[in-house]
C-alpha cells in the first residue's frame, strides 16, 4: 500500500500564495490621471474663462449700469430692460435677423447637399471640383463680401449683366429698402465649403449595402435618396443645421462693410445693433442687455430645434 507523503496530505488545507495588496495604487492612479487630465484641458479651460464665462459674466452685470466706456460704469438699475422694451430698433433687427436666418440657412443646407450628393457619385473631375466648391469658404469674409459688393453694384455689377441677357431691367439689389435682405441671402447661399465638407463625410458614411439592397428591390435613385440617404443623413443634416442658424443670428461682417444696416434699416441685424450701441454711441451698458437678448433667442431656437428632432432625426442603434 502505497503511503502518502505529509508534503501532499490532502486533509491540510493547501495555503494560497501571498498577495500583495494594491488597493492603494487605485485612488493614486485615479488622482495621476486626472490631474493629466486637467492639465490636458488647461489651455481651453483658462481661455473658456477668460474669453467666454467672462465676458458672459461682466456683460451680465453692465446690464444693469449705465457704462459710457470712457467714464466709471453707474449702476442704474433696469433703465436699460426698460429702454430695451421700448425700442422699435430691436424688434426690427430681430425681424430682419430672423427674415435672413429662415431663408439663407434652407437654401445654404440644400445647395450644400446637392453638391454634396454629386460629389459622391464618383463623377469625372471630383477632386477638382471638391476644391472649387469649398475655396470659397475659405475667403476672408472682408475680401467676400468687397466682391458681392461689385456683383450687386446697380451700374456695372454682374448680377444686374446677366438679368440684362433675359431682358430685365436693372435692380438696385443691395440699395432697394425690398431686396437688400434677399441679396444677403444669396450671399450666404454661395458659401457651402462647410457643409458641404460634413455632408460629404456623412455620405461616405452610409453603408453601401443599403444601397445594393434597394436596388435588388427595384429602388430607382430618387427612392434610394428619400428612404435611405436622407434618414441616415439626418444627423449631419441636424448638426449642420444647428450650427448654421447660431451662425446665421450673429451675421455682422457682411452687413457692416456692405449695407451698415441700410437703406432704412432694412439690413439692420441684431449684432450690427449691438455694435452700434457699444462702439459708435458708447453706451456699453444697452449694448450688454442686447447681447443677452441675442443669447436667449439662439438659445432658444437650439432648445427647440433639439425638442422636435426625435421627430425626423434618425440615430443608427434607436429602437
Amino acid at each position: 500500500m502505497t503511503s502518502i507523503s505529509p508534503r501532499h496530505d490532502l486533509s491540510r488545507p493547501t495555503r494560497s500564495p501571498t498577495k500583495v495588496s494594491t488597493s492603494w495604487l487605485g485612488p493614486k492612479l485615479r488622482r495621476r490621471e486626472a490631474i493629466a487630465g486637467y492639465l490636458a484641458i488647461a489651455p481651453w479651460l483658462l481661455g473658456f474663462i477668460a474669453f467666454a464665462l467672462g465676458p458672459m459674466v461682466a456683460s451680465f452685470i453692465f446690464m444693469f449700469t449705465r457704462w459710457e466706456i470712457l467714464r466709471p460704469p453707474v449702476w442704474s438699475g433696469l433703465e436699460n430692460l426698460d429702454k430695451l422694451v421700448n425700442d422699435p430698433l430691436v424688434g426690427q433687427s430681430l425681424l430682419n435677423t430672423a427674415f435672413y436666418t429662415f431663408l439663407a440657412i434652407p437654401l445654404n443646407l440644400a445647395f450644400a447637399l446637392v453638391v454634396a450628393v454629386l460629389l459622391n457619385s464618383n463623377l469625372p473631375g471630383t477632386n477638382i471640383f471638391r476644391t472649387v466648391f469649398y475655396l470659397p469658404s475659405q475667403m476672408p469674409a472682408v475680401a467676400s463680401a468687397i466682391l458681392w459688393f461689385l456683383v450687386f453694384s446697380p451700374n456695372y455689377g454682374l448680377a444686374n449683366q446677366v438679368l440684362s441677357w433675359f431682358g430685365i431691367a436693372p435692380l438696385r439689389w443691395l440699395w432697394d429698402v425690398q431686396l437688400v435682405k434677399p441679396s444677403l441671402v444669396i450671399m450666404h447661399a454661395w458659401a457651402i465649403g462647410a457643409p458641404m465638407v460634413i455632408f460629404l463625410a456623412g455620405l461616405q458614411a452610409i453603408p453601401v449595402t443599403l444601397y445594393e439592397a434597394a436596388e435588388i428591390d427595384g429602388a430607382g435613385s430618387l427612392a434610394q435618396f428619400w428612404n435611405i440617404t436622407l434618414p441616415m443623413l439626418s444627423p449631419t443634416i441636424f448638426f449642420n443645421m444647428i450650427m448654421g442658424f447660431i451662425g446665421s443670428f450673429q451675421v455682422f461682417t457682411n452687413v457692416f462693410i456692405m449695407t451698415s444696416g441700410g437703406p432704412g434699416n432694412a439690413s439692420l441685424m441684431l449684432v450690427l445693433y449691438i455694435y452700434r450701441q457699444a462702439f459708435e454711441y458708447f453706451n456699453m451698458g444697452y449694448a450688454s442687455a442686447l447681447s443677452w437678448v441675442l443669447f436667449l433667442v439662439v438659445l432658444a431656437l437650439t432648445v427647440i430645434q433639439f425638442q422636435i428632432s426625435d421627430r425626423w432625426v434618425y440615430y443608427e442603434g434607436d429602437q
